[in-house]
C-alpha cells in the first residue's frame, strides 16, 4: 500500500468562533513543570509539540502537550482554553484524560507569557502509528472493537453536545492496557440545535482535509454530529486500504474524490447542498455513480463492514448515520465480535506514533509503490 502522506498542513486557518471563553486559565496555582522529565518528543503541531515524560518523584509516566504562547496577541491561545475546558467536562473511558496544567518559566527576554503545559495520560500509540505500521496486522475482531470504542466516545461527546471537529488517525490513542482514547480537543466546541430564526454560524474551516465532511466543504456553518461520523467512516476504511481514502490537495480536489467515491453531489442525494455558499463557486463532479461498497470490496471482505461504512460515508449529513444507531449495526454484533487489540500489539515493545514514521514515510514515497486507494480508478470524470 502506498506511503501514507503527511496532512498536518491541511486543517489551514481554522478561525476560532466566539464563545464565552476567558482570556487565560487560572494558573496562579500552577506547579512548576520541571516536576517532570522529559524523555522524548512524540509529536508536534501548530500547537506546540508533545513529549513523554516522567514525574521526577512518583516515576509515573505521562504526555506534556507544550502550548505555545510567543506569538498570541491575546494572552492563552484559544484552542488550548477550549482543549483545557472541554476535557473538565469530559470523562469517559474513551477520552484521554487532562491530569492537570503546569507552567515553564519565561525566558528574562521574552515579554510573552511562560509557556504552559497540559499533562495528559500516557498512550503508548495513535491509530496513524499503527496504521503505518505494515508489520501491524488489523484482523477484522480488532477493526471492530477500534471502531467499537470510537464510536463510544462520540456517542458520549455528543451526548454532552460536544463536536469534536478534529478526526483522524492521529487523534485516536492507544494505551498500553488497549484502550482507545480520542485525544486533540483544541477544534471541539459546544454546539446546540438550530432553529430556523437561529442558524448556527461556526467555522467550517475545521477537520483535517482528508477527512472532512462534504458539507463543510460547500461552506456549511450550520452543522452537528454527523461531521465527526464521516471522520469516523474515514478512519473506519483506512484499517484496510493502510492510507487515508482521499488525499485531496485542496477543497476543490477533495469534492472531486468525493464524488467519485459517494456519487455527485447534487440536491437529489443531499437535499438543500445547492444553497450552501460555495456549491456553485466549486466544480463538482456530474454524471458521477455512488460506488463505496464497489470500489472498497477489493479490501473489505465483509459485508456487514462495507454496509456499515457505506452509512458513514453518506453525502447527506441528515441521513448519515449517528453513533448510537452504528453501535447497533450488525458489524458488531456478527462473528467473529470485537476483539481485544491486546494481540495485535503484543509483538511490539516500541511505541508507535505518526511523529516517528513521518520520515520513513517520506523516504518511501521516493521509492516504486503501490498507488494510494484514492488515485485508483479515480482519473476522469464527467463535468
Amino acid at each position: 500500500m502506498a506511503p501514507r502522506q503527511s496532512a498536518s498542513h491541511k486543517r489551514e486557518n481554522a478561525s476560532p468562533e466566539k464563545e464565552d471563553i476567558k482570556p487565560e486559565p487560572k494558573c496562579a496555582s500552577c506547579e512548576d513543570v520541571c516536576k517532570y522529565e522529559k524523555l522524548a518528543k512524540i509529536g508536534h503541531g501548530t500547537f506546540g509539540e508533545v513529549f513523554k515524560a516522567r514525574h521526577r518523584r512518583t516515576k509515573k509516566i505521562v504526555a506534556l502537550k507544550k502550548i505555545l504562547t510567543e506569538n498570541e496577541k491575546q494572552g492563552f491561545p484559544i484552542t488550548a482554553l477550549r482543549e483545557i475546558r472541554i476535557l473538565r467536562l469530559l470523562k469517559h473511558e474513551n477520552i484521554v484524560h487532562l491530569i492537570e496544567i503546569c507552567k515553564g518559566r519565561a525566558t528574562t527576554l521574552s515579554r510573552s507569557l511562560p509557556p504552559f503545559y497540559l499533562v495528559f495520560e500516557f498512550c503508548d500509540h495513535d491509530l496513524a502509528g499503527l496504521i503505518s505500521n505494515i508489520n501491524v496486522s488489523f484482523t477484522l475482531g480488532a477493526i471492530k472493537m477500534v471502531m467499537k470504542q470510537l464510536l463510544n466516545g462520540l456517542f458520549f461527546i455528543h451526548a454532552h453536545r460536544i463536536l469534536h471537529r478534529d478526526l483522524k488517525t492521529a487523534n485516536i490513542l492507544i494505551t498500553k492496557s488497549v484502550i482507545l482514547k480520542l485525544a486533540d480537543f483544541g477544534l471541539a466546541r459546544k454546539f446546540r440545535d438550530a432553529t430556523e430564526d437561529q442558524p448556527n454560524k461556526y467555522t467550517n474551516k475545521v477537520v483535517t482535509l482528508w477527512y472532512r465532511a462534504p458539507e463543510l466543504l460547500l461552506g456549511d456553518r450550520n452543522y452537528g454530529p454527523p461531521v465527526d461520523l464521516w471522520g469516523a467512516g474515514c478512519i473506519m476504511a483506512e484499517m484496510w486500504t493502510r492510507s487515508p481514502i482521499m488525499q485531496g490537495k485542496a477543497e476543490q480536489e477533495q469534492l472531486i474524490f468525493i464524488s467519485l467515491l459517494c456519487g455527485s453531489i447534487r440536491p437529489e442525494s443531499f437535499p438543500g447542498c445547492e444553497k450552501l455558499e460555495l456549491y456553485n463557486k466549486l466544480i463538482v463532479p456530474k454524471y458521477q455513480k455512488r460506488k463505496v461498497k464497489q470500489r472498497l470490496k477489493t479490501y473489505i471482505k465483509d459485508d456487514d463492514a462495507l454496509d456499515l461504512l457505506d452509512k458513514l460515508l453518506v453525502l447527506d449529513p441528515k441521513s448519515r448515520i449517528d453513533s448510537d444507531s452504528a453501535l447497533d449495526h450488525d458489524f458488531f454484533w456478527k462473528g467473529p465480535l470485537p476483539c481485544s487489540l491486546e494481540g495485535m500489539l503484543s509483538p511490539f515493545r516500541h511505541s508507535m506514533f505518526e511523529y516517528f514514521s513521518s520520515k520513513a514515510q517520506h523516504n518511501a514515497s521516493h521509492r516504486g509503490v503501490r498507488q494510494p486507494f484514492y488515485k485508483q480508478n479515480g482519473g476522469q470524470h464527467r463535468r
